[in-house]
């Protein structure tokens, strides 16, 4: 051919790691703590609203940026959660997911020559994006214990080029949650900066020993250059659902909503109903959520160390970034064999990183399962002993 058949982008990076491992569980029968998916049941009234919707014949296209009905419980949910008046009007945007709301943001921002920072690990779908954009990813290492950031090493990522830094809080794949102090900075070098942040918070419902979750664009300074991601998946157990929101001022939503249209058109019309019902939940729902979660990682992380696993306790979302030293240096390797050798389904560390060799030591689990699946992981896991 005269010209290349791929474009440059499409050969830097490789298909999803995470996914690939769901892949190889399903081959070889294996408990799945690679990919973050619940294996046990949605609330029924979030299903029967779903079930009524597409009987009701909502089943055509909704209003491409989200069905006003889902808006307006989105923005009562954030008022009542984080104490922001939005309005529903011109200050969200209903996605295909959350990945597609990350990609819709750095596509309607990045301009040749933009950096973005990322932290390093990060969930595995940022960097692609970033380049997917056109911007030049730039890292920032995260270290345990608590796999918190060097705030001077952060601030040292800041420079006339930076558009944007892009956060996971609660953090995929770490568990970390941002502190205070760690706000606060992160804050204070955006508006020093001038620099738009940009943070996925799908897991703000899912947090222990009771932290409470507080979104960047509550900060001081902070409403007109903020982009908070969040949606279905995590909170109510619909994975699959693929409805992901975006919360922006109106100048950045107007332009997220162009650039949605072309590439998604619109959300599912009947899930998006649905979604109104899971959004409206009584509160005590997210209480009953926490504590099943924390009950979850309490339960799966004391096993994996008493297996010889290393770890730092997950502070929220639903993984635990293990240290597997005592059993190899290879995580590649070391998944592999799990998988199809012992039958449990895990990611390798060093796809979160892209200084692989960080990673090497490592594998996520996901703990979004039921007492007897985690229990069956740990019963599978106990061979390595053998």
């Amino acid at each position: 051919m005269r010209h290349p058949m791929l474009s440059d982008k499409a050969t830097r990076f490789t298909e999803s790691v995470i996914r690939g491992m769901s892949v190889e569980a399903r081959r070889h029968g294996a408990v799945n703590l690679a990919q973050g998916m619940p294996d046990f049941p949605a609330p029924p009234e979030v299903k029967d609203a779903a079930c009524r919707a597409i009987q009701a014949d909502i089943n055509q296209y909704a209003i491409t940026w989200g069905a006003k009905g889902l808006r307006e419980a989105i923005a009562e949910h954030a008022a009542w959660y984080q104490g922001m008046t939005i309005d529903p009007e011109t200050e969200i945007t209903v996605t295909c997911g959350s990945t597609e709301a990350m990609l819709v943001a750095l596509l309607a921002l990045i301009n040749s020559g933009d950096e973005v920072i990322l932290s390093q690990p990060y969930y595995e779908n940022y960097w692609p994006d970033c380049i997917l954009a056109g911007a030049t990813p730039r890292f920032v290492a995260v270290r345990p214990p608590r796999w918190s950031f060097d705030l001077e090493e952060l601030a040292s990522a800041f420079n006339e080029k930076t558009k944007a830094i892009l956060l996971c809080n609660p953090s995929n794949p770490t568990g970390h949650v941002l502190t205070a102090e760690e706000r606060e900075t992160i804050a204070e070098l955006c508006r020093k900066w001038d620099v738009i942040s940009i943070t996925d918070e799908i897991y703000e419902h899912i947090l222990y020993d009771d932290r409470k979750h507080v979104s960047l664009a509550t900060l001081d300074g902070m409403r007109e250059r903020s982009v908070t991601i969040g949606g279905m998946s995590k909170t109510y157990a619909v994975t699959g659902w693929r409805i992901g929101t975006m919360v922006a001022s109106p100048q950045l939503t107007h332009a997220f909503r162009q650039v949605h249209d072309f590439v998604s058109i619109g959300a599912a019309a009947p899930l998006q109903e649905a979604g109104a019902t899971a959004y409206r939940l009584p509160r005590d729902y997210y209480d009953h959520l926490r504590h099943d979660y924390q009950g979850r990682r309490d339960r799966f992380c004391k096993g994996l160390l008493d297996l010889g696993f290393g770890l730092e306790m997950p502070e929220g979302a639903y993984y635990v970034m293990a240290d597997v030293s005592r059993f190899t240096d290879d995580d590649e390797a070391f998944a592999k064999s799990l998988v199809r050798e012992l039958g449990v389904a895990g990611v390798p560390g060093s796809s979160f990183f892209r200084d692989k060799e960080r990673g090497r030591k490592a594998i996520r689990f996901c703990f979004c399962k039921r007492d007897e699946t985690l229990d069956e992981a740990l019963r599978r896991l106990k061979a390595l002993h053998d």
